[in-house]
């Protein structure tokens, strides 16, 4: 019995000989706690535009990739017979899928969820390869 008192009166003593430099630790780890829930707290309300930025670089890239390559008149739906339903111009299959993407992003800006609206945008992106590959490589 003697033994744990002995030890509570070592850890007695050695807690006295820290105190100081244990708060100053303390102090210091609770002043980058909270500098790093602040760097969370504006990223979690500037995500709109955070999600935002890269969807529209990666739209604008592809609108200038397809507007190079893509031919003057572009077939959409394409047919079981090899035929297109409907020809556009180019412009038209380049702007169209851009803006149906700025559009989900717009929508992004006023939902509640931010999600959602954001992962549409990011599937539109296939639209204008998609465009792409059907008038470069058709059946």
């Amino acid at each position: 019995m003697s033994n744990s008192g002995d030890s509570a009166e070592k850890r007695n003593k050695l807690s006295e000989k820290m105190g100081p430099g244990m708060q100053k630790v303390c102090g210091f780890f609770q002043k980058i706690g909270h500098i790093i829930y602040l760097i969370g707290l504006w990223i979690y309300r500037l995500r709109r535009f955070l999600l935002a930025i890269p969807v529209l670089i990666a739209a604008f890239r592809i609108a200038g990739m397809n507007m190079e390559l893509l031919p003057e008149m572009v077939g959409l739906n394409l047919q079981s017979s090899g035929e297109f339903a409907q020809m556009v111009t180019r412009e038209y299959a380049v702007y169209g899928p851009l803006g149906v993407t700025v559009l989900c992003l717009l929508l992004m800006f006023f939902s509640r969820k931010v999600m959602y609206p954001w992962l549409i945008s990011v599937f539109t992106l296939v639209l204008p390869l998609l465009i792409y590959l059907t008038n470069i490589y058709p059946s």
